[in-house]
């Protein structure tokens, strides 16, 4: 079965899966606001999994990238990213996911960024 993905009792999802249009079907996570989550571009790499990012809030914050991504997904410069600010210090946030090129675009299409 290439080309698809299938989980426990779910029905099978196309990875290939193209649009009336012929762009490729883009799954894209929204920012849950009732946990504070929004959506960031990074700016500079600081380095020890540091990265300055401009926050859609307006704010220019230290993010840090956590643990779970910090080996799956390698953020560069210019990247989206979906940031947490720190309750306790408003200057430095947490990166918790990272946008593809064509998510990026259909986000900017439906008009989220």
């Amino acid at each position: 079965m290439s080309g698809f993905h299938k989980k426990n009792n779910e029905a099978a999802v196309d990875l290939n899966a193209v649009n009336p249009d012929g762009t490729p079907v883009a799954r894209v996570r929204l920012p849950k606001k009732w946990n504070r989550e929004q959506f960031a571009l990074a700016e500079t790499m600081l380095g020890a999994n540091h990265i300055r990012v401009q926050c859609m809030d307006g704010v220019t914050r230290m993010g840090r990238i956590k643990g779970k991504i910090k080996k799956r997904a390698w953020i560069r410069e210019g990247d989206t990213v979906l940031v947490i600010p720190w309750s306790f210090q408003d200057e430095k946030c947490d990166i918790i996911y990272r946008y593809l090129k064509p998510q990026t675009d259909w986000l900017r299409k439906n008009r989220y960024l």
